[in-house]
């Protein structure tokens, strides 16, 4: 896998997902995972009942085809098929998930499965799903994502798309869906995840943007494994097949289709969990509280420091993720809305995540398992966390939090960008003492790098400057590692 390759694409696709301009399409090369099988498993049984060799047709779609007219055009069987494959549980794969966790809002596919729709609710969110051309004139109130399936849903399977009839007749009973996948992909970058560019719907729908806008098309990508001697032993085919891959992936840059190739489908899941960190990263949660702000530090100093904090990362376009702690949440979000506010067009939605901590107890669950659930919710929403004093009030004694501790606790294991201020002193200091003592683990790319910045959030006589740039120092230099 070519670095240069993904490294344009993660600096490319992650801001297209932060600027609500991302769109996935799925084929059944991404289901496989889950148990599912793709066209050609699917109807091996089809063309042994046909007396034909799967591994030597090519044109699937005219086999679909061949089989029902055997049976003189009943589909019943063949919509059989499509249940006893499609309609048993099947767990979501961990690239389901990954793209259900980015706030991408447009999802195409021509898979019957629901791993997509499943995958978002398990996210919290409330899929809008479309496999009929009614649904489209239909609008899901509160909905967190809209799945096109132009193809249909195998709780329909009499109706899916499948044989080579119903794909002649797609530019009549599907144009709408063919109207609207246009619209998508002329105005959003798309992802094609296990799709073969086989599918003569989506060749039709490419061929009439590219005569439309020739050189003025939208960039999109693909991922596609490359070819190896476990594809194909025989060094001659090898070769030859090979060299159609190369040709097939000049001609997807007719329609301005980027290929990114892989040395196994399994880098799929490795590259997606970069563009989540990409874009998480730039979402940093403030964990802290302080009752009081110790020796070092007055409260005009402190106060200071942790507003410029707020109203730098806001000018650096980061989210800031915040549960109000006392104390330290006041002042962060001072600072952010004094950036927010100077700033034309910017909004609070678009850069504070605020979730004030409850303070009653919720139902049966504990106060503790409430807080840890709470912290939990607020760790999910950030790449980042940075930790600032870390102290409150038990008893009419200050004793360091113990909140702050399990923040730092629930974003490590989440694999966040781990930056204790030890030179608040409190919570915050012992964790910085705990990072840096085993610095390579928390930091294992570039830890040299990262170093002298950690030694200047350790500082408790550092400028109020020199902390915050060393904290965006952290960040962007975790982005890139």
């Amino acid at each position: 896998m070519s670095n240069t390759q993904i490294d344009a694409f993660l600096r490319t696709f992650p801001r297209e997902v932060e600027e609500g301009n991302a769109a996935v399409f799925v084929g059944a090369g991404l289901s496989r995972p889950a148990g599912f099988v793709d066209w050609r498993m699917l109807l091996k049984s089809v063309a042994d009942e046909l007396g034909l060799d799967i591994e030597k047709e090519s044109d699937l779609v005219a086999l679909a085809q061949y089989y029902c007219n055997e049976r003189f055009g009943n589909r019943s069987d063949i919509s059989r098929l499509l249940l006893e494959e499609f309609a048993r549980d099947a767990d979501v794969t961990p690239n389901h998930r990954i793209l259900a966790r980015l706030p991408i809002f447009t999802f195409w596919t021509t898979n019957y499965d629901q791993l997509i729709e499943r995958a978002l609710q398990e996210a919290g969110k409330k899929p809008d799903v479309k496999y009929t051309i009614g649904h489209l004139s239909l609008t899901l109130p509160r909905r967190d994502a809209v799945v096109y399936k132009m193809h249909g849903d195998i709780s329909d399977p009499g109706k899916t798309i499948l044989i080579k009839d119903d794909y002649e007749r797609y530019h009549l009973t599907g144009q709408a869906f063919i109207t609207a996948l246009t619209g998508d992909l002329i105005s959003k970058t798309f992802l094609f995840l296990g799709f073969s560019f086989s599918d003569p719907n989506i060749d039709y729908v490419l061929s009439r943007i590219r005569a439309s806008y020739a050189e003025n098309m939208r960039t999109h990508y693909c991922f596609m494994k490359r070819l190896d001697d476990n594809d194909y032993p025989d060094p001659a085919t090898l070769a030859y097949r090979s060299r159609q891959q190369a040709l097939f992936i000049e001609d997807l840059r007719r329609f301005n289709i980027q290929t990114l190739l892989l040395e196994s489908y399994d880098q799929i899941t490795e590259v997606l969990g970069r563009v989540e960190r990409a874009y998480k990263s730039r979402s940093v949660l403030i964990s802290g509280a302080a009752n009081e702000w110790g020796n070092d530090w007055t409260s005009e100093r402190a106060r200071r420091f942790i507003r410029g904090l707020g109203k730098t990362l806001v000018g650096k376009g980061y989210r800031i993720v915040s549960g109000f702690g006392y104390g330290v949440g006041s002042s962060i979000i001072s600072g952010a809305l004094e950036r927010i506010y100077a700033t034309r067009g910017s909004t609070t939605d678009d850069q504070l995540i605020l979730r004030p901590f409850p303070q009653d107890a919720v139902g049966e669950m504990s106060w503790p398992d409430l807080l840890k659930r709470y912290r939990d919710d607020l760790t999910d929403y950030s790449g980042a966390a940075v930790f600032l004093f870390g102290n409150k009030l038990r008893d009419g004694q200050v004793v360091l939090s113990d909140g702050v501790e399990q923040e730092f606790e629930l974003a490590r294991e989440k694999g966040l960008a781990l930056i204790p201020v030890g030179a608040t002193g409190f919570m915050a200091k012992q964790l910085w003492d705990k990072v840096m003592a085993d610095l390579a683990t928390y930091y294992p790319k570039d830890t040299d790098k990262f170093k002298p910045l950690l030694d200047i959030l350790g500082d408790p006589a550092a400028e109020v400057k020199a902390l915050v740039d060393a904290i965006v120092a952290v960040l962007e230099l975790w982005a890139k590692s």
